[in-house]
């Protein structure tokens, strides 16, 4: 199958491996699971592996050091992007879960950068001054909220896509 097109594999890079066990490919975690309340049947899942999971905390993490900013604008400008394009990236998988999570680490990094800022602030008036209704904004730029990107899951499309090994006249 590989042959006509050129290409070939390399045993180096090459693994097998079975589906119910799973693999990461581009920061994917793709596995067969149980589906929830359907007995014994079972679907192909996708969703972001540990790996890339570890990167965007750690990003975050980075980001919200309490030096690298001087400003609550300043810091919102650099966080949202990297929040926002790794969203975009895995919203197509089971993450709905995973985008919760990501949000609630993100605000509360955001909330302990604050506190590092400001450290005779007592929370109160932190919250009061900085996080009017708990909303994290400044200057007009607003904390991107990971658990607010819809989920859209890619739809079966089975015969519609196009292969290579299929004749379309058939007919």
């Amino acid at each position: 199958m590989l042959d006509p097109m050129g290409l070939r594999l390399s045993v180096e890079k090459t693994m097998v491996t079975h589906i119910d066990t799973g693999f990461d490919f581009l920061g994917w975690r793709i596995q067969r699971r149980r589906i929830r309340g359907h007995g014994g049947k079972t679907a192909i899942y996708t969703y972001p592996s540990r790996k890339s999971l570890a990167s965007v905390k750690d990003k975050v993490r980075l980001l919200t050091r309490r030096a690298s900013h001087r400003t609550l604008a300043d810091l919102l400008r650099r966080l949202n992007p990297a929040l926002r394009g790794w969203c975009t990236y895995f919203q197509h998988g089971v993450v709905k879960h995973l985008f919760s999570y990501i949000d609630h680490f993100a605000f509360w990094r955001i909330v302990g950068w604050l506190k590092k800022r400001h450290p005779k602030l007592n929370m109160r008036t932190l919250v009061r001054r900085h996080l009017p209704g708990w909303q994290i904004r400044d200057q007009g730029v607003e904390f991107f909220r990971c658990q607010q990107v819809t989920v859209a899951r890619y739809r079966y499309r089975g015969t519609r896509i196009p292969t290579p090994w299929t004749s379309t006249a058939s007919a």
